[in-house]
């Protein structure tokens, strides 16, 4: 059976902490935990996936680790450990349920579960397509 969001891949529960802001950029615009992240290089669902698997304390330390990195606001230069602490509380719990973890380990992992599934029905749809034109162009005699 193919997952109730496949028109929306990332996980609803870590939107509360991606968009979550870290402060303030030197143009004085709010800067979310998406987009420093993704400032980083970094893929925001796929780093959120490995936060929340990891466990709030060790979250924490990535997290803060991730955000000292980040140059783009200059408040976070020396209060990222806070801002750190602060974001690892919006993180959702892991072991509230098996789902999420499957969830964040499916994101982190870059393969959605139904991916199999889409594939084969495309492969056959493209199959019954070739066999269609190649069925109907005949020469007519």
């Amino acid at each position: 059976m193919a997952a109730p969001n496949v028109l929306k891949p990332h996980p609803p529960e870590f939107e509360r902490f991606l968009y979550a802001s870290v402060g303030e950029d030197r143009n004085g615009y709010v800067v979310t935990v998406l987009s420093t992240l993704a400032r980083l290089g970094l893929d925001p669902w796929n780093e959120t996936a490995e936060l929340v698997t990891l466990g709030r304390e060790a979250a924490r330390a990535r997290l803060g680790i991730l955000l000292a990195r980040s140059r783009d606001v200059p408040s976070l230069a020396s209060d990222y450990g806070r801002v750190a602490r602060d974001l690892s509380q919006l993180l959702p719990e892991g072991q509230t349920s098996g789902s999420l973890k499957r969830v964040a380990s499916t994101v982190a992992d870059g393969r959605p579960e139904t991916s199999g599934v889409i594939w084969a029905v495309l492969a056959i749809i493209f199959l019954l397509f070739q066999m269609f034109m190649v069925g109907g162009s005949g020469s007519g005699e």
